[in-house]
């Protein structure tokens, strides 16, 4: 006999569910909060009753207090019906730490971006040795030195503490590709910037946008340039993809990865074009004089700050500075000490 479920109240007034459990956002849409073991202290995950089975969408890390709430879930809110599938909307740990635990279990199908399934793949079968050397180089370049170096370097390889399997198969999903979830249609709305090839989930009837970290109620999705592709512009991926969600109706319901689910789509977007406008505009002052990526994160991103907090800081740093060379307003230089240092160009036009 199914379990029952709670009845659904507003989202986004209603409090969020503890660790493990449960809240009705529909019948049949459940939201499921997990614990997470860093200062983001938790991550929304969530359920979709397809009639005959469940679908669920992001997992939690891997650690034993997160497998033993999934063990009560299944036996308890979504016990009387087989897990489907397993939605990863991108390779985060607290998004994907799981799937292949869930999937080994169950029987479920995996579901996600060809990217973000082969990244996780690649980062959870990685011993670190490949990437040690090109780690150093990344943030010797950025500026970091001593202790502080050493604590980014010695941070490497908690992906795979926190991933430690990742599904050997994969059920791929395009932009613009349809799944039928709970009887209704599910479009997938591809992006970039906080992850290269992220999932989220639109449904036109009734609208809702499970919304991955992409667009996130109170806070900024971290936008970060990282060792793996030096150069990248993730800032203009994370920009022009809102040209996606700026689509969607303006009732539609957000349902993000973190915080609370909450309408107002159109105004969050704007707030987020802002932020990241102000932070370019500071990025750029910064610039007056050459500094480093490393000066630039401590002055965009006032300390203190653990190890965790160091890398997700410097990396959107390089973002913002990246993006400025992009522009074609900042130039960067490789001193004769190895290290790289950005400065605002006289003619912003080149």
């Amino acid at each position: 006999m199914d379990a029952a479920l709670p009845t659904p109240d507003a989202p986004e007034t209603a409090g969020p569910p503890a660790h493990g459990e449960v809240r009705a956002v529909e019948d049949g849409l459940l939201w499921i909060r997990l614990s997470l073991p860093f200062r983001l202290n938790h991550v929304n995950g969530w359920a979709i009753d397809d009639g005959d089975g469940w679908t669920v969408v992001d997992t939690g890390v891997s650690d034993p207090r997160t497998r033993a709430a999934w063990e009560a879930l299944l036996a308890g809110p979504l016990s009387g019906k087989p897990l489907h599938r397993v939605i990863a909307t991108h390779f985060h740990p607290d998004h994907i730490g799981l799937a292949g635990w869930l999937v080994e279990k169950t029987g479920a199908v995996f579901v996600s971006s060809l990217t973000e399934w082969l990244f996780a793949r690649a980062l959870s079968a990685d011993d670190g040795a490949w990437q040690a050397e090109a780690c150093a180089g990344f943030y010797r370049r950025a500026g970091l030195t001593g202790d502080r170096l050493d604590a980014v370097l010695a941070h490497g390889g908690s992906y795979t503490r926190a991933v430690p399997t990742v599904p050997a198969t994969v059920q791929r999903l395009r932009h613009g590709d349809r799944l039928t979830l709970g009887g209704a249609s599910w479009r997938m709305i591809g992006s970039g910037g906080h992850t290269p090839e992220p999932v989220a989930l639109f449904r036109h009837e009734r609208p809702v946008l499970i919304a991955g970290d992409q667009v996130l109620e109170r806070i900024s999705p971290n936008v970060s340039v990282w060792p793996t592709e030096p150069d990248a512009d993730p800032l203009a991926d994370f920009l022009d993809g809102f040209a996606a969600f700026e689509s969607l109706p303006a009732d539609t319901l957000v349902l993000p990865s973190h915080g609370r689910p909450f309408t107002g789509l159109h105004a969050r977007l704007a707030e987020l074009r802002a932020h990241h406008e102000e932070r370019l505009e500071e990025a750029l002052a910064l610039c007056a004089t050459a500094v480093t990526a490393a000066k630039a994160a401590d002055a965009m991103f006032p300390g203190p700050l653990d190890t965790h907090q160091t890398v997700f800081a410097l990396g959107e740093a390089i973002a913002h500075l990246n993006h400025l060379r992009n522009r074609g307003a900042v130039e960067r230089t490789t001193g004769s000490d190895g290290i790289d240092r950005y400065r605002r160009r006289a003619d912003p036009r080149g």
